[in-house]
């Protein structure tokens, strides 16, 4: 099983509003978090965001009731191979944005809302890009208080050891600890101590069916999405759907390798048979016709032919 997952599933997760309170309460260390009322926390309709807004894909924005007061957490989830340098020009490039867009709907506005924005990286390389936008502009203390000032909060999730993950164990750690620290027992037997002890159902199933579509087909297509409705009412029922999917990928592994140990056989005949045909004196053309061999691998064969002993 691939372990980063660069599609919407991850989204899809994340919009879960029990999984979204663990992200935000167990990984983010500031002390007005615990005054967040995320009984009522939802996810923002973008149907008054701007058309260049909206092409965001990995990206989730929630409104929240913070000290009686509306403010907004962005998540972005970023799932490049390699680090943006100027990943905090891109943050406030997206935050101006939705502010700029967040007046432009209510001629009310006379203040803007409170918004905190959270980078989670689930790539393999280490986070190297400043969180802060004064440390990629030159010489920008010349400016003392007029120098623009913007920091994003980094989420890395290597950044975490294995055992901090199994201390926090809850459906946010145990994501993250399958994605960087993959042991299939292991996960297995997490998985069922945390649907064991986790209140909300729902919000377990879906880390539950994840993984399952995860190592059944390695990937989620949007289709699939209907596979994460299903709520698993016990840990007997969850583990015996587990153990279904790693059966099915280990056959689907197989069935993969027999298929390509058939092509493979038949590549090697088509090799073998040009050989021959090449140590006979046949024609290029005619042996490209029969064996349907490229040109450069009979060329190839060609060279290996002229410099064989006879």
């Amino acid at each position: 099983m691939t372990t980063t997952i660069h599609d919407s599933g991850y989204k899809k997760l994340f919009s879960n509003r029990t999984i979204f309170r663990q992200l935000i309460e167990t990984f983010v260390h500031e002390d007005w978090v615990q005054e967040i009322d995320f009984t009522q926390a939802e996810t923002l309709d973008k149907s008054f965001i701007s058309d260049h807004y909206k092409e965001t894909e990995s990206d989730l924005i929630y409104r929240i009731r913070f000290k009686g007061k509306e403010a907004y957490l962005v998540i972005l989830l970023e799932f490049q191979s390699s680090v943006d340098r100027f990943m905090a020009l891109r943050v406030l490039n997206y935050l101006t944005n939705f502010y700029m867009d967040y007046v432009k709907s209510s001629e009310k506005v006379k203040q803007l809302p409170p918004v905190f924005p959270v980078v989670l990286y689930n790539g393999d390389d280490p986070w190297t890009a400043p969180v802060k936008l004064e440390t990629l502009i030159q010489d920008h203390y010349l400016l003392g208080d007029y120098a623009p000032r913007f920091q994003y909060w980094k989420m890395v999730e290597r950044d975490y050891s294995k055992e901090s993950l199994l201390n926090i164990r809850n459906i946010v750690s145990t994501m993250f600890l399958a994605e960087v620290y993959y042991d299939r027992d292991l996960l297995l037997q997490e998985l069922e101590t945390v649907f064991e002890h986790e209140h909300d159902r729902q919000a377990a199933s879906l880390l539950l069916n994840w993984l399952a579509q995860l190592w059944e087909h390695g990937r989620i297509p949007p289709e699939d999405f209907q596979e994460y409705r299903h709520v698993y009412t016990t840990a007997k029922e969850a583990k015996t759907m587990l153990l279904h999917a790693i059966e099915n990928e280990h056959k689907q592994f197989r069935q993969e390798g027999i298929q390509q140990g058939i092509q493979q056989g038949i590549q090697q005949g088509k090799l073998d048979d040009a050989r021959r045909m090449l140590a006979k004196g046949l024609a290029l053309p005619l042996i490209l016709d029969i064996t349907q061999l490229s040109e450069t691998e009979i060329r190839q064969l060609q060279e290996e032919h002229e410099h064989t002993p006879s």
